[in-house]
């Protein structure tokens, strides 16, 4: 008697097999990225895959760029056996510039402040 594998096992063999019939398009690399990272955060990026291989990627905040560069390495694996090796080189993410306040310094009053004249 074989042992039976867990279904998490099979899921991504049986995903690369129906994707690899597939001609290649926009949908069909959205929804390999979506079954490669996820729902959080799928909906808070979007996709494009160049013609050299370069998947780009445009997220919503900084929070989700580090998210998504942390885990970098498994996401390309995912996106290889799902597209094929040769379709993804490399991954980019980019997100919004964060708007931090500045600091003040020392005696600088606070912002929205009004002083009271001399």
């Amino acid at each position: 008697m074989r042992p039976m594998d867990p279904v998490q096992a099979c899921v991504p063999a049986v995903l690369a097999d129906l994707l690899s019939r597939q001609p290649h398009s926009p949908a069909k690399v959205a929804f390999a990225w979506r079954a490669a990272v996820g729902e959080a955060i799928a909906r808070t990026t979007t996709v494009t895959l160049t013609s050299t291989g370069t998947l780009e990627v445009q997220t919503t905040t900084q929070h989700w760029r580090r998210e998504i560069r942390r885990s970098a390495p498994m996401v390309l694996g995912r996106l290889r056996a799902m597209l094929g090796a040769g379709r993804v080189a490399r991954l980019t993410v980019r997100a919004p510039a964060e708007h931090r306040p500045r600091r003040r310094r020392r005696g600088e009053p606070k912002p929205g402040t009004v002083e009271e004249p001399s």
